[in-house]
């Protein structure tokens, strides 16, 4: 169902659903988008040096390369989700792929380090406004069993883009060279996103507005306040990653404003208008709030892990960024084996999947904990690829059916909003986790020795992914 595919609801109700002939199209049309936002999370890692060296500025000053884009992206997502709730999935889409388009062209061509950074802040803004519109187009397009397999779908967009990022990085700045080869990292999402936004003007329809109904108004007090709230949990994370910063106290405010948002929405929805996101609603769907934790810790879990890898094979194993973003690719394969299947098991065995999916994903990254570090580099292919296998086999099964658990209850006049808020959690845990992995890898390795701190940081990672998983038994046990 699209946005004018429905007839015209009552007052409080829902539209009736009336399948749409061209969905799974649209669907692959929005995940292609979802693939460039993601990606770029995660494919500038492996260039850092590159960037670093081509533009001749320090290591704190590049890692905003990263950190600005991640910080951007975590801020415009509720609002994001909310503006495609009130204003179309499809014009949201156009103004953000194009302002995606524009400041991807704007880095790959910047002659200096400071236009790159707020070119990656315009960027990251952009993937904001983006990506909650898969959740909102899937909450809308699809329904029962469907609903389960198009976030199967997304879910393996997700695992994908962020495994096999470092891959791609490599593979590009080896055929482009290292001197510039970095800026073809942003510049090959012009072309893409313009075949993009081509075939979404051909596909996803427009909103027809019902000139009985008011115009929606956007919550700027709600807005403002959460993403104060979000730019203060993030800002002191991603700050962290270049080195320590005073502005890690802001960290205190970020509970205040958070209480604060919360508190505003739940008055607005007392007073009859349109919150930012309808927290009195959502708070009483069952599973929201507890999927909403899942999404978050995981992603905390998660992230960190192929960091760590990354730059323990490269910086202690001499592996070159394209090495070692192959030897991560296994990951990637379990994922993109197990995501469609976990996408059709959902609707029947429902979060049970979700327990055995992260049980399954911590065995393979205990696996590589008690084994990697032991290992020759020689021989650490070997020893690789079953176990990232298997911990890949269980990973698809986590994101896809976690949203479509999550967004079960959601009405689809809110599901870009309440998309939105999953992918904040997501985004801060993204923060949180690569901080915290890192931090403890290189402490613990600068007191003993890398091997012990890469056993130490994979470790971690999966005392974190055990808090998720006791959270999804504890929802298990809640549902029957």
């Amino acid at each position: 169902m699209s946005d004018e595919t429905v007839a015209q609801p009552r007052e409080g109700e829902e539209p009736a659903y009336v399948p749409d002939p061209r969905r799974w199209r649209i669907l692959m049309v929005s995940l292609v988008i979802a693939f460039m936002a993601l990606l770029d999370v995660t494919i500038v890692n492996v260039a850092l040096p590159s960037i670093r060296a081509g533009l001749d500025t320090s290591n704190a000053t590049v890692q905003w390369v990263v950190s600005g884009y991640a910080l951007a992206f975590g801020l415009t997502l509720v609002a994001g989700g909310r503006l495609g709730d009130a204003y179309g999935r499809r014009r949201l889409m156009l103004i953000g792929l194009a302002g995606f388009i524009i400041s991807s062209a704007a880095v790959g061509l910047a002659p200096d380090a400071a236009l790159v950074i707020v070119a990656r802040l315009v960027q990251g803004a952009s993937a904001g406004l983006l990506t909650p519109q898969n959740s909102g187009l899937v909450q809308q397009l699809f329904r029962g069993p469907e609903r389960g397999r198009a976030f199967g779908f997304f879910g393996l967009t997700v695992g994908i883009s962020s495994a096999t990022g470092p891959i791609l990085g490599g593979a590009i700045i080896a055929l482009a060279g290292p001197e510039d080869g970095w800026r073809w990292l942003f510049l090959v999402n012009v072309p893409i996103g313009l075949v993009a936004m081509v075939a979404i003007v051909a596909l996803v329809p427009k909103r027809h507005h019902d000139p009985d109904q008011p115009r929606a108004r956007l919550d700027l007090a709600g807005a403002g306040l959460l993403g104060a709230g979000v730019l203060a949990l993030l800002l002191p994370l991603v700050s962290l990653e270049g080195g320590a910063s005073p502005v890690v106290v802001l960290v205190l405010a970020a509970p205040v404003l958070l209480v604060a948002f919360f508190r505003w929405e739940s008055r607005l929805s007392r007073a009859g208008r349109e919150p930012l996101l309808d927290v009195s609603l959502l708070r009483g769907l069952p599973g929201y709030s507890s999927g909403l934790a899942i999404g978050a810790i995981y992603f905390t879990g998660f992230t960190g892990i192929f960091l760590v890898l990354s730059v323990h094979l490269q910086e202690e194993l001499g592996f070159t960024p394209l090495e070692a973003g192959l030897l991560m690719t296994p990951f990637a394969i379990g994922a993109a084996v197990t995501a469609p299947i976990a996408g059709r098991l959902v609707s029947l065995i429902h979060r049970s999947l979700t327990v055995i999916a992260l049980s399954t994903m911590m065995a393979g990254t205990l696996a590589v904990a008690l084994l990697v570090p032991q290992h020759a580099a020689t021989a650490l292919g070997m020893v690789l690829v079953p176990t990232l296998l298997v911990a890949g086999l269980g990973a698809g099964g986590v994101i896809g059916p976690n949203f479509t658990l999550t967004l079960a209850d959601v009405p689809p006049r809110m599901g870009g909003a309440a998309g939105g808020a999953i992918q904040t959690g997501q985004r801060i845990g993204s923060a949180i986790g690569a901080a915290l992995l890192m931090t403890v890898y290189h402490v613990t390795a600068d007191a003993t020795s890398a091997a012990t701190g890469l056993r130490t940081a994979l470790l971690t990672a999966i005392g974190v992914l055990a808090v998720a998983l006791a959270m999804a038994v504890r929802d298990l046990r809640v549902r029957r």
